[in-house]
C-alpha cells in the first residue's frame, strides 16, 4: 500500500510540473501582430480589445418615417449610411413607413418601445410626437423637423429639449425665403400661403413668412387643407386669388405636389416652395437644404449617444450646413420666369 501511494504522488507531481511549464511557454511566446491582433504560438489571431465601436457591442435602431417622398427618403438614407459607416455590422436598423398616417406612427413607435430598441429615429413631426408620447427613456432623434419647440410644445426654448430628445432641423432661413419671393416677383401684390392645418411646423413657417412678406408690402392670405382629399379645391382657391403661392416644408403638400401643380401651372400662378422635393413637383424656386445632410448628421448624433455615451437631453438641435437657391427649369420655362445666375437648377431624374 505504501509503495502504491508513493507511486501515485510521484505521478501527480510530474503532471503538475508539466502543466506549469506548458503555461509559461505559451505566455512567453505571444506577441502583438499586425492590425492590432495578438498572435499565439500556434499562429492563431485573437482580436485585441479597442474602445468605442470596436468593443463588439451591437445596437438596434428603429426608424419611423412619416411618408414616402424625396425629402424624407433622403434624410433616412443619410441617417442609415452614417450609422453603417460608423458601426458596420454592429447596428441593426429596423425601418418602418407610416404611409402618411399619424396613428400608424404611434403603432410603429410603440412596437419599437416594446422591442426595447436602443434608439429611435423619428423622421418628420408626427413620428417625433408619437415617440415623445411613447417613451421618456429610450433616446429619440428627430430629423426633417422644422421647429422642435413647436412640435413638442416647449415654451421656454433654449436650443435643447432637456429630455430624451434631440436631432436635426430642416428649417431654411424663412426671412431669406421671403426675400427670394420678393427677388423673383417684385411686382406681385397678393401672396397665398398654402399648407396642411394638421402640421404644426407648417403653421409656424407660414406665420413667420407671412409677417416677413407683409413687412415688404405684400397682401397675404392663408389657405389650409385638412388632408390630401381637399388639397385640390383649396389650391384652386389660392390660385384664383393670388399672384404667387408660397408652400412651406409640408409633408402632405410634398406627397401631393403633382395635384398642386395641376392647379397652379394652368392658372399661371408660380409657387415658391420651402424645400426641393415640393419645388421639383410644383414650384419654380426654393431656398433648399440637403435632407441627406441632416439625416447623416442625425446618424453621427446617434453614434455619439450609443457608443460615446452622449447625453441626448443636452445635445443642441443641429441644422443643415448650407442652403442653396434652386429653381425648377421646366416650370420656369413654362411660366416664362427668368431666374438670376446664382440659382442652381434642380437635377432632373
Amino acid at each position: 500500500m505504501k509503495k502504491f501511494l508513493a507511486l501515485m504522488l510521484t505521478l501527480v507531481l510530474a503532471f503538475s510540473l508539466t502543466a506549469c511549464g506548458s503555461k509559461e511557454q505559451s505566455g512567453a511566446s505571444t506577441e502583438e501582430g499586425e492590425n492590432g491582433t495578438v498572435a499565439s504560438a500556434e499562429g492563431e489571431d485573437t482580436p485585441q480589445e479597442s474602445e468605442g465601436a470596436g468593443d463588439g457591442e451591437t445596437y438596434t435602431v428603429g426608424i419611423c418615417q412619416l411618408a414616402q417622398h424625396p425629402a424624407l427618403d433622403e434624410a433616412t438614407r443619410g441617417f442609415k449610411e452614417a450609422l453603417e459607416e460608423l458601426l458596420g455590422d454592429q447596428v441593426e436598423i429596423v425601418e418602418q413607413n407610416a404611409a402618411g398616417d399619424a396613428p400608424t406612427c404611434a403603432t410603429i413607435i410603440n412596437q419599437f418601445v416594446s422591442d426595447e430598441v436602443d434608439l429611435i429615429l423619428a423622421n418628420a413631426t408626427a413620428p417625433l410626437q408619437a415617440a415623445a408620447a411613447a417613451t421618456d427613456t429610450i433616446p429619440i432623434l428627430g430629423t426633417s423637423i422644422t421647429d422642435y419647440a413647436t412640435a413638442l410644445e416647449i415654451s421656454d426654448w433654449t436650443g435643447t429639449t432637456g429630455r430624451n430628445i434631440s436631432g436635426t432641423s430642416d428649417l431654411a432661413p424663412l426671412a431669406e425665403q421671403a426675400a427670394m419671393l420678393k427677388e423673383l416677383f417684385p411686382d406681385a401684390e397678393n401672396v397665398g400661403i398654402l399648407y396642411c392645418s394638421a402640421e404644426a411646423n407648417s403653421k409656424y413657417q407660414a406665420d413667420v413668412v407671412k409677417e416677413e412678406l407683409e413687412g415688404m408690402g405684400y397682401t397675404c392670405e392663408i389657405y389650409t387643407f385638412a388632408d390630401s382629399n381637399d388639397i385640390a379645391s383649396v389650391a384652386q382657391s389660392a390660385a384664383d386669388a393670388s399672384d404667387v403661392v408660397y408652400i412651406p416644408t409640408d409633408n402632405t403638400a410634398a406627397t401631393s405636389a403633382e395635384t398642386i401643380n395641376n392647379v397652379c401651372q394652368p392658372a399661371g400662378v408660380p409657387v415658391i416652395a420651402g424645400e426641393e422635393g415640393i419645388c421639383k413637383g410644383c414650384g419654380v424656386a426654393t431656398l433648399s437644404i440637403s435632407y441627406y445632410d441632416i439625416g447623416y448628421e442625425s446618424g453621427k448624433m446617434a453614434y455619439e449617444i450609443l457608443v460615446n455615451g452622449a447625453d441626448v437631453s443636452t445635445m443642441e438641435i443641429r441644422f443643415a450646413p448650407q442652403v442653396v437657391k434652386k429653381y425648377n427649369a421646366g416650370l420656369c420655362e413654362a411660366l416664362d420666369i427668368a431666374v438670376p445666375d446664382d440659382y442652381e437648377a434642380i437635377a432632373e431624374e
